[in-house]
């Protein structure tokens, strides 16, 4: 009994902390302190091992000797294998379908109006979430349980690498397409879901590439933008009793 309920627990909270990291809420590098997360959860330091451990296997965490716990922070070449698993497991699960049920369009179709709520609600968190958690609810879809854990964790993976690089407007493009998508599926026309997914991962992931790349200096330049309210930086000091005619001062851009 306590054995089955501590597998629960710690299950629990590695669903937890993936879910923060599916909305971007824990970001790459995180360090996870065994403490804090004993007191969040209310569980023993043993418990918070159990689910630290879990997610090291599953790949979203790492454990550095002497200190702790962090939230994985993916190479370009981690986000390139995992888009391509993503690729095989999706395109694979849609190639092996013969029909999706009504209940399964039904179910993809509030998936779909809940995402568009997000969006349209500037829920970001939210946002973030449910797009990700759209293929996971597509892969339980169409039947496949098992595959829909290991996509969940590709698509964590994916997200980190994605972290701050996605905007409103890169949202909305990936929630129009999921609609068309669905609608594919509804219409039985599963060759044709395939193809849009495929192109789907592919914008996703070539969006991401961008916008990453896209000014490796973004953060250094803004913190070093001038000050529009600071003083003159470079000034012509002379001795009191220098009577020479002022000259001004030169700034930054200009011969002196």
């Amino acid at each position: 009994m306590n054995a089955d309920h501590s597998i629960k627990s710690s299950i629990h909270i590695a669903s937890r902390i993936t879910e923060a990291i599916l909305a971007r809420q824990l970001a790459p590098g995180t360090r996870l302190g065994e403490q804090q997360l004993c007191e969040l959860f209310g569980v023993s330091r043993t418990l918070i091992r159990e689910a630290l451990t879990r997610l090291v296997t599953r790949g979203i965490v790492t454990v550095v000797a002497r200190r702790g716990w962090f939230v994985i922070e993916p190479s370009a070449n981690d986000a390139r294998e995992a888009f391509e698993a993503r690729r095989i497991i999706e395109l694979g699960l849609l190639r092996n379908t013969n029909t999706v049920s009504p209940t399964a369009i039904a179910r993809l179709h509030e998936h779909l109006r809940r995402e568009q709520a997000a969006i349209d609600g500037h829920d970001a968190g939210a946002r973030c979430y449910l797009l990700g958690d759209f293929h996971v609810c597509l892969c339980e879809c169409l039947g496949n349980t098992l595959l829909s854990e290991t996509l969940r964790d590709l698509t964590a993976r994916t997200t980190l690498t994605a972290m701050l690089h996605q905007s409103s407007e890169q949202a909305e493009d990936s929630c129009v397409e999921h609609v068309e998508i669905v609608a594919a599926l509804a219409s039985g026309d599963l060759r044709q879901a395939e193809t849009l997914m495929l192109h789907h991962l592919q914008h996703v992931e070539s969006g991401l590439r961008r916008s990453a790349i896209s000014d490796p200096l973004d953060s250094l330049r803004t913190a070093l933008a001038p000050v529009a309210s600071a003083p003159t930086l470079i000034r012509t000091t002379q001795p009191a009793a220098y009577n020479a005619t002022p000259t001004t001062p030169p700034t930054f851009g200009e011969s002196p």
